[in-house]
């Protein structure tokens, strides 16, 4: 198998999903360009219209409009967020610092999903919550004035993080959070600087202040790394050929999965081309690679948490045994993703297997062959149709399409790209 070409992913998902939030902030219109247009993001566009603002359509390479008010809007009915964790407990952020009372809701997979993880944080400051199902959806939240507020994250979370500082930005209080080990991804924080907010990184404590103002904006998405990553491991795993994956934003906080694959033998050639909004975008250019084995920390893990699933199939091909540690976050993801990555690795031919919170994955050469069940996780279904592309391969998943979450097309991104 060969790789061969130069391509673009998808906008950044966590940076889209951002832009539109605030940008349904402002008072007066700003426009997005290269907005994903996956239907976690449609889920944020759709939610923020019944809130108020005014989004156009997304749709590919159309620049996209967002009319906001400068707050948000009491919505008539249930806010339905699909599939999106990130819309969720993003917008709970923001609804936590307006005075009336909404109910979100979702899909079966994201009603599952833990969100006493914000909720907890947001009540302290003075939300009050109403859930109608356990730990998770729907839930009903009544905001107003807010306090100010220090929180410790049980977890390392980009998520929590962002929710809380928003709920900082739309009730004008000023709130730190600390996360317990490494850090995660920091768009909100740049974002927020970019408006004039002081946001500040103080020996593990993020610390914000209303310092700044929403503004009507012009934003370039960046490509996303998350979505590059499905490629990156496509090329480390051909035979040969070269592969040009354009316009990536290269965040720090968003490639640790580089490092990871550097550790592995992977050389990619990373080249500059811009900054947009604080964030840093590169072309990757990458080539095959002979991979060897290693270990993933937990330090490692807030920066790389969705590339676990394709790391895991690219050290499945390693010679050795990797192990990523303490990657239990992995089991409230959009499926019990820890589970799912090693029982497809075993029912496709690998040896792998989940010990306590740490996957252990060993290296091997037969070419791989089984059935998938991904229980409609993108990245799981991604993660395993590159693997299928291998010599010999017969891997059959039984749900591609749910990789529309992330990544619109991209079976047909892997069939202009491969060549055998």
């Amino acid at each position: 198998m060969m790789v061969q070409g130069a391509v673009r992913v998808p906008g950044d998902k966590s940076i889209t999903h951002r832009a539109l939030l605030l940008a349904a902030m402002a008072r007066g219109t700003s426009h997005v360009g290269g907005a994903l247009t996956s239907l976690d993001a449609r889920s944020s566009a759709r939610v923020l219209r019944r809130l108020g603002a005014g989004i156009s359509p997304l749709a590919s390479e159309r620049l996209v409009t967002v009319r906001g008010q400068g707050r948000l809007r009491a919505p008539e009915a249930r806010l339905d967020c699909g599939n999106s964790g990130t819309t969720t407990r993003l917008l709970l952020g923001l609804l936590a610092g307006h005075r009336f009372t909404a109910t979100l809701t979702g899909d079966r997979s994201l009603r599952r999903r833990p969100m006493r993880r914000v909720t907890l944080p947001l009540t302290r400051m003075g939300a009050r919550f109403t859930e109608h199902g356990g730990d998770g959806l729907p839930l009903t939240i009544r905001g107003g004035a807010l306090h100010p507020i220090e929180y410790r994250m049980p977890v390392s979370s980009a998520q929590i993080k962002s929710s809380v500082m928003l709920a900082g930005l739309a009730g004008g209080v000023p709130v730190a959070v600390h996360e317990p080990a490494g850090r995660s991804r920091d768009h909100t924080e740049r974002m927020l600087r970019a408006f004039g907010y002081e946001v500040k990184d103080d020996d593990g404590w993020i610390r914000f202040a209303p310092t700044g103002r929403v503004v009507p904006f012009d934003l370039q998405v960046p490509g996303d790394p998350s979505s590059a990553a499905f490629l990156v491991g496509l090329a480390a795993l051909a035979d040969g050929g070269e592969l040009c994956i354009a316009g990536v934003g290269v965040n720090p906080t968003r490639v640790g999965f580089l490092d990871v694959l550097r550790r592995m033998g992977v050389a990619p050639i990373i080249e500059p081309a811009g900054d947009e909004f604080g964030e840093p975008v590169a072309d990757i250019v990458m080539r095959p690679a002979e991979l060897r084995a290693t270990e993933v920390h937990a330090a490692d893990i807030p920066g790389l948490i969705d590339e676990i699933p394709i790391l895991a199939v690219v050290a499945s091909r390693a010679h050795g045994a990797t192990v990523f540690r303490d990657v239990g976050e992995l089991r409230v993801k959009e499926s019990d993703r820890l589970g799912l990555i090693a029982s497809n690795l075993r029912a496709t031919g690998a040896a792998a297997e989940v010990r306590g919170d740490d996957l252990w994955v060993e290296g091997g050469a037969a070419p791989p062959r089984g059935a998938v069940r991904t229980a409609g996780d993108h990245r799981l279904a991604m993660a395993f149709a590159v693997l299928g592309q291998l010599p010999g391969a017969r891997v059959r998943i039984d749900d591609l399409a749910c990789a529309a979450v992330s990544f619109p097309n991209f079976p047909a991104t892997l069939r202009r790209v491969v060549r055998r």
